[in-house]
């Protein structure tokens, strides 16, 4: 294809310009849903992988037209910009291929085509070097149609994560904070202060992730971080959810449904939680789960279903109000964007989504500043049960690319003062 003799070109005509630029993904255009990654330990939207692992990334086609789309695979740096290091040094085989591995939909009123592609592969033998990487999907014109950050790592450092209450006062009751212990197996970090990199992510959410801590203290080989303001996170709330994996029947949070061109499940419609006391509720932290009742094969048996939200609000004039969650990977977009409606006097929209087990909440975004606010409609508090993963990058002296040697993860359900 094309697009490999051009990207070429750019290295070797504009390396200054390029390798300053941060790596972003590109969101699907309408047609392509369901993007999930899965992995032996893993599946959602964020897969961290240890090196060998196999991945799995799997995605629909709303057209039924079978098309053919090629992946990408590219290599990045601790700050997503392009790391020095050439194909054949990251990759075994070859990338730019075709996805071969295809169904389409079996017995839904929503045609569509259900893809899959396996790391390694046939062409794509494996991954050889931790890190963060990209994988970018294109159809037959040499299109981007999205892209999926995810990252491999090398079990080369332990990482100790306790989550707990804010030291600040202030927020003593809105924020958890994460402290960390970073010990090497033997392992020498050379000037860790300036070599380590680090990163907390909560609920898989890149977006509210904080980076580039240094270690506040050093005790044999150990790497200790506890700070009072710069680790801590806003504790949100539990997730809001609903299950529609019977189509024809309502489910866990679906009020009524309707049969027309397509299903349509109808939500209860949610309240403004912020001012309300915290009620502990499992959820699976913004994620969501394809399922489907009586059926052998969720992938291509599935059926798409028109997911009508509703939020009893009243009308925000300097904020707008999105359905928020992992199943658009926590994108704000216009079809997550709610509108008020003057009779009813809620915000309401509709998504068109697999049947499965969803989360999602309610979020703010300034109409001037685009900042989001997760806590504006659902409330802040310390006790909620977050997930947060951690990593830690190594790169030494002279070394001309971002190591992850450590991975650690945890959540604040045993939260502590």
């Amino acid at each position: 294809m094309k697009k490999t003799f051009f990207n070429s070109l750019l290295l070797l005509l504009f390396p200054t310009i390029l390798f300053s630029q941060v790596a972003k993904e590109l969101n699907p255009p309408d047609f392509i849903k369901t993007i999930t990654f899965k992995s032996n330990t893993t599946q959602g939207q964020l897969p961290v992988l240890k090196l060998g692992e196999s991945l799995m990334l799997e995605f629909d086609a709303l057209t039924g037209d079978e098309e053919d789309f090629y992946y990408v695979i590219e290599h990045f740096n601790f700050d997503w910009t392009p790391s020095n290091l050439v194909k054949s040094e990251y990759l075994s085989g070859l990338d730019n291929q075709r996805i071969l591995d295809y169904e389409n939909s079996f017995n839904t009123y929503q045609i569509y085509s259900h893809y899959n592609l396996a790391i390694p592969n046939t062409q794509t033998r494996g991954l050889l070097k931790s890190g963060n990487y990209m994988i970018s999907i294109y159809d037959d014109y040499d299109e981007l149609m999205f892209s999926r950050k995810f990252m491999v790592y090398e079990d080369l450092a332990n990482v100790g994560v306790n989550v707990k209450r804010s030291r600040n006062v202030k927020f003593i009751a809105e924020k958890q904070s994460v402290d960390l212990v970073i010990t090497t197996n033997g392992m020498n970090l050379n000037n860790p202060l300036e070599t380590i990199k680090t990163v907390i992510i909560q609920n898989n959410n890149l977006n509210t992730a904080i980076s580039d801590l240094k270690p506040q203290y050093t005790l044999g080989n150990e790497l200790i971080y506890r700070y009072d303001t710069e680790s801590a996170f806003w504790g949100g709330n539990e997730y809001l959810f609903f299950e529609n994996k019977d189509v024809r029947a309502a489910n866990v949070g679906v009020q009524y449904i309707e049969l027309k061109d397509l299903y349509h499940n109808f939500l209860y419609t949610n309240i403004s939680r912020k001012d309300r006391p915290y009620t502990y509720n499992p959820d699976i932290n913004g994620n969501f789960l394809v399922t489907v009742i009586d059926r052998d094969s969720p992938d291509i048996e599935a059926d798409y279903v028109k997911v009508h939200f509703s939020l009893l609000q009243d009308e925000l004039k300097t904020k707008n109000i999105h359905v928020y969650g992992n199943f658009n990977y926590f994108t704000i977009e216009p079809l997550t964007q709610m509108l008020y409606n003057p009779e009813s006097k809620r915000y309401e929209t509709t998504m068109l989504l697999k049947q499965g087990f969803y989360n999602y909440k309610f979020v703010t975004v300034d109409k001037k500043t685009g900042k989001i606010d997760e806590g504006a409609i659902s409330g802040n508090f310390w006790e909620t049960e977050n997930n947060y993963k951690v990593l830690v990058y190594y790169k030494d002296l002279g070394s001309r690319y971002d190591r992850l040697i450590g991975f650690g993860e945890a959540t604040s359900v045993n939260i502590t003062n």
